[in-house]
C-alpha cells in the first residue's frame, strides 16, 4: 500500500510560480513511477506530469511543457511540481498518482493505483 499526500497549492497570480510537493510512504521511486494530474471545475482529470520508475525520465503534457517541471527526491520519498508562468488555466486540484505497472510513463488515470487527496491551485488573472 502507497500513501500519498500533497501540499504545497494556493492562490498565485498569473505569471506566478508555485511549487507542489507529493509525499509518499515506503520505497515509492524504485516500484513506481509517479505522475501527476488535475482536475478543473467541470473537466475530466487530465495528465499534467510523469516521472518513470526510478526517476531517469519525465514527461509534461504540451499544456504544461516549458512551465511545468517534476522531479523526485529519492531520500525524502517526495515528488515535485515546479510550476512558473502560471495561467488562469491551470486553476483546478492537482493530484499525485502512483503506478505500479511496466508502462515507462503511463498517461491515463486509469493506469495508476494509488492517489493522494489533492491540492487546489487557484490562479487569478
Amino acid at each position: 500500500q502507497v500513501q500519498l499526500v500533497e501540499s504545497g497549492g494556493g492562490l498565485v497570480q498569473a505569471g506566478g510560480s508555485l511549487r507542489l510537493s507529493c509525499a509518499a510512504s515506503g520505497r515509492t521511486f524504485s516500484n513506481y513511477a509517479m505522475g501527476w494530474f488535475r482536475q478543473a471545475i467541470g473537466k475530466e482529470r487530465e495528465f499534467v506530469a510523469g516521472l518513470s520508475r526510478g526517476g531517469g525520465s519525465t514527461y509534461c503534457a504540451d499544456s504544461v511543457k516549458g512551465r511545468f517541471a517534476i522531479s523526485g527526491d529519492n531520500f525524502k520519498n517526495t515528488v515535485y511540481l515546479q510550476m512558473n508562468s502560471l495561467k488562469p488555466e491551470d486553476t483546478a486540484v492537482y493530484y499525485c498518482a502512483a503506478y505500479r505497472g511496466v508502462v515507462n510513463l503511463p498517461r491515463s488515470q486509469y493506469d495508476y493505483d494509488y492517489w493522494g487527496r489533492g491540492t487546489q491551485v487557484t490562479v487569478s488573472s
